[in-house]
């Protein structure tokens, strides 16, 4: 099994939602009022006055097979708009209950 994180510009939420439908992705865990900025480009998002947007994450433990297909549809949303802040990493799972 592989972890994917997913951490996303609060305006994407049901476009990542959406994605994971598509790919057939049942389980998740979405967290609300992620603080961050990113390490070469885009806004800081820390939901203050001075930068007041903020961004969400979500965690899924899917299938290695079904990996390829979601970082592909990640990709494309976030080249529409580049500086609103997508980015995804993937992990090995070991072992879960």
């Amino acid at each position: 099994m592989k972890a994917v994180y997913i951490i996303f510009n609060q305006a994407y939420y049901e476009s990542v939602l959406s994605i994971l439908e598509y790919c057939n992705i049942r389980g998740f865990t979405h967290q609300e009022n992620v603080r961050g900025r990113g390490s070469h480009t885009g806004e800081p998002h820390y939901g203050s006055h001075a930068w007041p947007t903020l961004n969400h994450s979500v965690w899924t433990i899917i299938e290695p097979e079904k990996v390829p297909q979601l970082l592909t549809l990640l990709r494309r949303l976030d080249k529409k708009t580049e500086k609103q802040g997508l980015r995804a990493f993937v992990l090995p799972v070991e072992e879960m209950i």
